[in-house]
């Protein structure tokens, strides 16, 4: 077990996973407060050529203060990493939602709408572009408010004409003047992707999906998607004016907040003073300078990381901890997990030889792998970290998150997963309340030390 600590944040697991970076839950030792810790490494980014990049997604969350996006709280570096520390949001993706209900009711889904355009709108009055609105970059907190997050793609117009330049984003989710090439206005083409949003939101299902690019690109400039019949007819007007593929006809935000379906049951957000936006603190996080280094600890034990109480509230969003089990596994997420009374390295073991007899080559460390798939799927190859947790004495959760592919295949994969160690899982009798009051045990003593 490594257990790290950077500056004064204590580093527990991983909770995402890109390209080029990996999202830690960690927790403020002097507060108490969770937050999430996005891990780059410096190396990685200089080859990559990606320091503007990162310095512009630092400098864009810094400048946007506002209730419906993830916060960034500050930024450290090492001498090889750096660590943006950001809000830790528990509600999950949006996405997930929108997969679990099928589709949501028009309330629910001008609720989020709403608080999406408050977010955009904010965003833009700051110069700020997001260029890759989609439901997988919405999170929800444990109100259930929505919060933007990703502004990886972000950007500010800097070109003299005003014009944005770069195609990018997901094609689905994409307005057509970006995928022309010839400039697009940020603040139209992020409309576009609401509109986008919301539909799935009310449908259940994408306005524009074709496997081929060649006939979804034609969808998206020509506009050429039906409303579902339970659309009403407010909601099908201003969709029809947002999905307008000329960006000089389409409805702008003003428009869109004076229109009558979007002002129901409306509740303006609250916006607290800016605080100091100042961007002069982010050259030192590329500065080698010995003493803009934070200082980075690790212990290292045997046996796996032991998940604490603090985080296993956070992940069953509260103290209900029956949302940690798959009780849906039909349930389409990037993360899942189940619980083990298998000990940990025959656990590691079986799980080895289980995804090696699937098909996929297993790498490992410790008591955390990797498997990759050795053919392509329709996104690329499908990679699938896992890791496994001790909570209680012979008891252990193993984590299970998509690393790399699609979503939908990754899905596939774990509900075989699990079948092919039926017997290695444990679950009580149909129901997670004895799991739930054996964790809360386990984990009892660690909160009430801790409070």
């Amino acid at each position: 077990m490594v257990m790290r600590k950077v500056g004064k944040y204590e580093i527990g697991r991983t909770i995402g996973e890109g390209t080029f970076a990996k999202v830690k839950f960690a927790q403020n030792t002097e507060t108490g407060e969770s937050v999430a810790m996005k891990v780059l490494n410096k190396e990685t980014i200089l080859k990559h050529k990606m320091v503007d990049q990162i310095k512009r997604e630092i400098s864009i969350m810094k400048l946007v203060r506002h209730p419906n996006v993830v916060r960034l709280h500050e930024v450290l570096a090492s001498r090889t990493k750096i660590y943006i520390i950001l809000e830790f949001v528990t509600g999950g993706e949006l996405f997930d939602k929108i997969v679990d209900q099928g589709r949501l009711t028009e309330i629910e889904s001008r609720k989020y709408f709403q608080q999406l355009i408050d977010a955009v709108d904010y965003c833009h009055s700051k110069g700020v572009y997001h260029r890759d609105l989609k439901p997988e970059n919405l999170l929800l907190d444990s109100q259930g408010n929505l919060k933007i997050s990703d502004f990886g793609l972000s950007a500010l117009p800097q070109q003299e004409d005003g014009l944005l330049h770069t195609t990018c984003g997901t094609p689905n989710y994409v307005a057509p003047e970006v995928l022309d090439n010839n400039g697009y206005d940020g603040a139209a083409a992020d409309i576009w992707s609401c509109g986008v949003i919301l539909y799935v939101l009310m449908a259940g299902f994408l306005p524009f999906d074709e496997v081929d690019l060649v006939t979804l690109y034609r969808k998206i400039h020509e506009a050429e998607f039906l409303c579902p019949s339970w659309f009403s007819p407010g909601a099908r007007s201003l969709i029809s004016r947002i999905l307008d593929p000329n960006p000089q006809t389409r409805i702008q935000m003003f428009g869109i907040r004076k229109d009558d379906w979007f002002k129901r049951n409306y509740v303006p957000v609250r916006l607290a003073d800016d605080e100091d936006g100042t961007l002069d603190d982010i050259e030192a996080v590329f500065d080698d300078s010995e003493d803009q280094f934070v200082k980075e600890q690790r212990d290292i034990n045997e046996g796996p990381s032991m998940m604490n109480a603090f985080e296993l509230i956070t992940l069953s969003q509260g103290l209900n901890l029956s949302a940690l089990f798959d009780r849906r596994q039909d349930l389409v997420k990037r993360q899942t997990r189940f619980i083990s009374k298998c000990p940990a390295k025959e656990l590691l073991a079986r799980m080895e030889d289980t995804a090696k007899s699937m098909g996929y080559k297993v790498y490992k460390r410790g008591y955390k792998m990797r498997f990759e798939g050795l053919t392509a799927g329709r996104t690329g190859q499908l990679a699938v970290a896992v890791e496994v947790f001790e909570v209680a004495p012979s008891l252990y959760m193993v984590e299970v998150r998509k690393a790399v592919g699609d979503t939908l295949e990754y899905h596939k994969f774990y509900k075989s997963f699990c079948t092919n160690l039926r017997d290695t899982i444990w679950k009580s009798a149909g129901d997670a309340n004895e799991q739930s009051s054996q964790l809360l045990r386990g984990a009892s003593s660690g909160v009430l030390n801790q409070i």
